[in-house]
């Protein structure tokens, strides 16, 4: 029996087989893999990686779908379902508790929640290995965007600092019940090594980023004013009266740093 999908969790199930098995297919799970998916819904990508990986762990907030799954998952593989918000996650800790050396994350991600989700799971990135996540196709492309592009902003750089963003596939409404108003898009995402990451204080990189594109139409010495001064913006090579969109993710890291 099908669920009714909850406005409240923002649920668009995803229902059509090609398009799982395709998103299956670019996770590639293996026997063995630590799997963990974030709302699972009613297990359509669930049974298959489950099948494949034959343990597995979901993270469900919506109770009411939770028996369903687990009946149907008992029948293919060994699945854990956590019942929580996955923000209040610490997937560092989930993935010491499950022996894993890094997690494999996937998940149809509700729009509503999709950047605060994103954050959370790059902050636990050296606990992860890879990331595949369905995604309105506009915040996919922003994930992807490259410096002076109109889309390119806090959440290309904050990302891109961290991981490897690569755009797979686009999904129609049709695809999902009830169809959403706009089209998904299936994106990889892979941590960067540890010496590919930024050097340097998050705090101090966050909070030059967010001040920068916080006024897009303004130049990096008005939406830096107090943070940065003049010297270190001739020091760095960067020229104040640019915009943030110009700039390359670490230019941001070097203005924090040298803050």
């Amino acid at each position: 029996m099908n669920a009714r999908p909850k406005k409240s969790f923002g649920q668009h199930f995803l229902h059509e087989k090609r398009y799982v098995d395709r998103i299956v297919s670019s996770i590639a799970p293996r026997d063995g893999d630590t799997v963990v998916e974030i709302g699972p819904g009613e297990g359509a990508m669930t049974l298959p990686l489950l099948a494949v990986a034959k343990k597995m762990t979901a993270i469900e907030l919506d109770t009411d779908l939770i028996p369903g799954l687990q009946e149907r998952a008992d029948a293919v593989g060994e699945l854990r379902i956590v019942h929580s918000d996955v923000l209040k996650v610490d997937f560092t800790a989930l993935a010491r508790e499950l022996g894993a050396e890094r997690l494999r994350v996937a998940g149809n991600l509700p729009y509503y929640i999709s950047s605060p989700i994103l954050f959370h799971c790059v902050e636990h990135a050296p606990a992860i290995q890879d990331m595949h996540f369905m995604l309105q196709k506009e915040v996919v492309d922003r994930m992807a965007a490259e410096p002076g592009s109109k889309v390119y902003g806090r959440l290309s750089v904050m990302l891109q600092l961290v991981c490897k963003v690569t755009p797979l596939f686009t999904v129609p409404p049709g695809a999902f019940r009830p169809p959403p108003k706009v089209d998904s898009a299936v994106v990889r995402l892979v941590p960067l090594p540890p010496e590919q990451r930024p050097q340097g204080d998050p705090a101090k990189i966050h909070a030059v980023v967010k001040a920068a594109f916080a006024m897009r139409r303004k130049t990096l010495s008005n939406t830096l004013k107090g943070l940065v001064d003049e010297a270190t913006f001739r020091e760095l090579g960067i020229d104040p009266r640019a915009r943030a969109e110009t700039l390359a993710p670490g230019d941001f890291v070097r203005l924090a740093n040298a803050m």
